[in-house]
């Protein structure tokens, strides 16, 4: 058909930057760091293309709330008169890869010619600048807004952050995988080491320095416990300033403009599916029916198996991810995870991570390789959206198509346990979570029990409770499936007292 090209999504251009001044406060802000990423993209897809888009989707941000909506903005700042302006509900880790895939739908059915997607945080310089307000007195943004959203059960036993809720996923992972907790971290921080090799060699990563493994599972004066068994090294770092952006359109209007064969970056099928928005009412933390659809579904979508791929982004916040996704697609963990450098040495800007893998992707593929896997993951390991990128061009049927499969993830997913709110009696530990403070010392944790009838209850454990925090951080037995008793602690909390042999 004559017409097929005009139904091919493919990415002409991408662009990234790292905002890095001496002085945080004299940073850009999020709009800034759109703006900036979009003129690059239009630099590489060979200028003139950001007057003339007719659509702009930005990922939403957080760093400056009173920008936004900043859609607009972003869009007057690169001189451009979008028909259609979208922005992302909330900053959410698949964000990106869903804007992707919204834009090549759109594309496909003739309703936009050219989708601009950025996203930008610049959390760094918006710390930095509400510091110097408050007179110097540090500012745990993420916490803030967590607090401000959460209430009920969580918010009393202090589950508010992702920080304080993946070790859930990590604890249940190893015990569930048959790991000690030495070979647990190793896996960790072969990973992780892995994505900082990456990150030394991709100029868009914020830093750029080869981690050895157990650098990165040992606690140091520079690697300080946050939330067991996870180190500073081991987490997303959101204390950055950057921006990315790319450019979709059709095959037919890319050759229309003289775009390079190889400059061209084609845009496969996609696939999305989402656990519960609570964390305590998930089916299991040692697996996600919605991870596992989203990841197998883009696959069989594409034709594609695991050999196929070239190279990959497995989200990677915290490594409990990466480790579920690599299972479920079945990476070798000698094989790098990541073209960006990971969440923590490629830079964790919030929901807009993966827009950075987009563009590291893109230019990934034009040196080599044909097919690319991107998963994003958001929330609380809530959100997942796959797809897949190739320099071969896509069958014209391949778009518009439908891509969320809810359906089978919930077909896939086990009963959720019944949640109590006051418990007090007899259970096992189902899994836990250990949190520090910021002198490394361990503030609290929080048990995920299972009473006799298989109802979940939360428990506490205070920071001053060595004993019991030792046994559920030294590795020497495994603390999922142990037993104890949840009994009466202070004000509305449980405490747990384990059963002692």
């Amino acid at each position: 058909m004559s017409d097929e090209p005009s139904r091919i999504p493919v990415i002409v251009g991408v662009g990234q930057l790292n905002d890095k001044p001496a002085n945080p406060v004299e940073g850009l802000d999020s709009s800034q760091l759109m703006a900036a990423a979009l003129r690059l993209a239009d630099d590489d897809a060979g200028g003139g293309w950001l007057k003339t888009i007719d659509s702009l989707a930005v990922v939403d941000q957080m760093s400056f709330r009173e920008l936004n909506p900043v859609a607009a903005s972003v869009a007057e700042q690169v001189g451009a008169t979008p028909r259609t302006v979208t922005q992302t509900p909330i900053p959410s880790g698949d964000s990106p890869i869903l804007l992707l895939n919204e834009a090549a739908n759109r594309i496909a059915a003739g309703e936009n010619s050219i989708v601009a997607v950025t996203g930008g945080e610049a959390l760094r310089t918006a710390a930095a600048r509400a510091a110097a307000a408050a007179g110097g007195a540090p500012r745990d943004m993420i916490r803030d807004s967590a607090r401000q959203r959460q209430a009920g059960l969580r918010q009393r036993y202090g589950l508010l952050t992702p920080t304080d809720v993946y070790p859930l996923y990590e604890n249940a992972c190893r015990a569930a995988w048959g790991q000690t907790l030495a070979e647990a971290q190793q896996e960790s921080g072969q990973i992780w080491s892995r994505f900082s090799e990456v990150a030394e060699n991709n100029p868009g990563a914020w830093i750029r320095k080869r981690i050895e493994p157990n650098e990165i599972i040992e606690p140091s004066a520079g690697n300080r416990p946050i939330a067991f068994p996870y180190n500073k090294l081991m987490v997303a770092n959101s204390s950055v300033n950057q921006g990315a952006g790319f450019l979709v359109t059709s095959l037919a209007e890319a050759r229309r403009r003289g775009v390079p064969e190889q400059q061209l970056v084609y845009v496969g099928r996609g696939a999305a599916a989402q656990e519960s928005e609570d964390p305590l009412l998930r089916d299991s933390f040692s697996q996600s029916a919605g991870m596992t659809t989203s990841i197998r579904k883009t696959l069989e979508l594409n034709g594609l198996a695991a050999g196929d791929i070239d190279c990959v982004e497995l989200y990677s916040c915290f490594p409990c991810v990466p480790k579920m996704a690599r299972r479920v697609l079945g990476w070798p963990v000698e094989r790098p995870a990541t073209v960006v450098g990971g969440l923590t040495f490629g830079g964790g800007p919030i929901g807009n991570y993966m827009s950075h893998a987009v563009v590291s992707m893109v230019l990934k593929l034009r040196e080599g390789g044909d097919k690319g896997l991107l998963f994003g993951n958001g929330g609380f390991a809530t959100h997942n959206h796959s797809i897949v990128l190739s320099r071969s061009p896509m069958p014209p049927d391949t778009f518009p198509h439908a891509y969320d499969f809810q359906h089978e993830a919930d077909a896939l997913r086990g009963p959720t346990p019944k949640l109590l709110d006051d418990y007090r009696g007899p259970g096992t530990i189902e899994t836990y979570s250990v949190i520090y403070d910021r002198s490394g010392a361990p503030r609290l944790a929080v048990i995920l029990g299972r009473a006799p009838d298989g109802s979940r209850f939360l428990a506490r454990v205070p920071g001053e409770d060595e004993p019991s925090i030792t046994f559920l951080t030294s590795g020497e037995t495994e603390p999922v499936g142990s037993a104890g008793e949840a009994v009466d602690g202070d004000d509305t909390l449980a405490f747990w007292r384990r059963q002692r042999a």
